[in-house]
């Protein structure tokens, strides 16, 4: 099965960056849309951003818009989060999450392999 893993997260004063990174196995890295979630406490997870499976096309949350960028290296395996401009609101678990369902969007429910996620802490 898929198995994702998580790095990059951390500690960052509001208006830093971090690159969040997710390296996948166990599948064809290639055919799979990956997505990026996040969860804050108390809430549910909510959508972050997605990368389709070659042509990189990418949609991302207004929240994020602008300011978040979504990327992969199929060579590599690994999808990556490049987060700048980063605000106290961002404070979340990162999850990355990966489906080979066509058109997942938004939807969390609709990706079937997710990391243990990241934590991403940001102060104002």
């Amino acid at each position: 099965q898929v198995q994702l893993v998580e790095s990059g997260g951390g500690l960052v004063q509001a208006g830093g960056s971090l690159r969040l990174s997710c390296a996948a196995s166990g599948g064809t890295f290639s055919r799979l849309i990956m997505g990026w979630f996040r969860q804050a406490p108390g809430k549910e997870r909510e959508f972050v951003a997605t990368i389709s499976r070659t042509e990189s096309i990418t949609y991302y949350a207004n929240a994020v818009k602008g300011r978040f960028t979504i990327s992969r290296d199929n060579a590599k395996n690994t999808v990556y989060l490049q987060m700048n401009n980063l605000k106290p609101e961002d404070t979340a678990v990162y999850y990355c999450a990966a489906t080979m369902r066509i058109l997942p969007g938004t939807d969390h429910t609709r990706y079937d392999y997710w990391g243990q996620g990241t934590q991403v802490t940001v102060s104002s």
